[in-house]
């Protein structure tokens, strides 16, 4: 039984995520206490729990594998323990609705890799937020899919049949997950190579048009843009309300994306400055990694690494987030990150 403490490093929910993620690929048990101890909510919310009965579902359902309390009682919300036994997972057609305006995304994260590694392929159908602060959104996980397989074959496809924006949900989402048969590719993304596109796209509903055109416009003069290279999309009215900020750098060996989301109290003009500012520092920096990328690409790095498979990339900054997801998956596998500063930023590779 692996003992895990949740208020270790960040603090948050990754480390339940890459947890279960990892306990299901490798047969581990673990029990993880502090749940979120560090987030002002600790503990499970629904999003959480939906990634805990999902892992439960893709490892065989509840007759092989178990989640419950440290008193063996059944998981819920507000829970600050679990313990977790692993079954052998299944592909299959899976359906998973986090209830709420959670992010599903998260919930994708949470079995995608167990899923990768089964012997066939296997659908999602995923139903919550899809858009979501403090999560990866759709549009990062459609746009950066190819660099998670190492410029090998793809191993996800994303289908969005309805946006989720916060509080409402609602968004909906088809996932094909297909294993490579080859194994995973190495990670190799140590230069971004030419700009080949650079655009901006506002997707909101239900919000007064007026909101994008102030978001878009501190973007152009920001980032001297062309009118070209802002998109101001309008989404049916029952998406929203909701309001997303993106901006795609697309490079011959890279795609960065970067995102704010509107809130009751935040202007368009401080949404707009927030993400202006991530890709400022994007853009003056040569990494060609961003620091949320570099969280989600330790896991198939470190998988990779397993069959034999040496990879690396290179960050412009390495956040504590990353940090606590390199020692939770040293916890599971038999491997360990090597973390080496190179121009302002980070080289992230595996020790021999």
């Amino acid at each position: 039984m692996i003992e895990l403490d949740g208020s270790q490093g960040e603090g948050g929910g990754q480390i339940l995520r890459t947890a279960l993620a990892l306990s299901l690929i490798t047969g581990q048990p673990f029990r993880l206490v502090n749940i979120r101890a560090k987030r002002p909510k600790p503990g499970l919310m629904r999003q959480h729990l939906a990634c805990v009965q999902a892992a439960v579902a893709v490892g065989g359902g509840a007759a092989q594998t178990g989640a419950v309390t440290a008193a063996g009682a059944e998981v819920q919300l507000g829970e600050t323990t679990l313990v977790f036994t692993p079954g052998k997972v299944r592909a299959g057609d899976y359906r998973f609705a986090v209830g709420s305006a959670g992010s599903c995304m998260l919930v994708l994260q949470t079995v995608l890799w167990p899923l990768v590694m089964a012997p066939a392929a296997s659908t999602l159908g995923l139903s919550g937020g899809t858009h979501n602060p403090m999560a990866p959104s759709l549009s990062f996980l459609q746009l950066l899919a190819p660099h998670f397989a190492g410029g090998g074959p793809a191993i996800f496809d994303m289908t969005l049949r309805r946006h989720g924006f916060y509080p409402a949900g609602g968004g909906e989402v088809e996932v094909l997950v297909h294993p490579p048969q080859g194994g995973l590719a190495a990670i190799d993304l140590m230069t971004r190579g030419a700009l080949l596109e650079a655009y901006a796209e506002c997707l909101h509903a239900g919000l007064p048009r007026g909101v994008a055109e102030r978001e878009l416009d501190v973007l152009r003069k920001g980032l001297g843009w062309e009118d070209s290279q802002l998109r101001n999309r309008a989404l049916r009215s029952n998406e929203g309300p909701g309001n997303a900020l993106l901006v795609v750098l697309r490079h011959e060996a890279i795609t960065e994306v970067f995102a704010a989301y509107g809130e009751k109290s935040l202007s368009a003009e401080q949404v707009a400055r927030h993400v202006l500012a991530e890709v400022k520092a994007y853009m003056s920096h040569q990494a060609p990694v961003g620091p949320h990328l570099a969280d989600q690409l330790m896991i198939p790095l470190a998988l990779a690494r397993m069959q034999g498979r040496q990879g690396r990339y290179w960050t412009t900054e390495l956040t504590e987030h990353s940090r606590t997801n390199a020692r939770i998956i040293e916890t599971f596998l038999p491997v360990k990150f090597s973390c080496e500063p190179l121009e302002g930023g980070t080289v992230v590779s595996l020790a021999a």
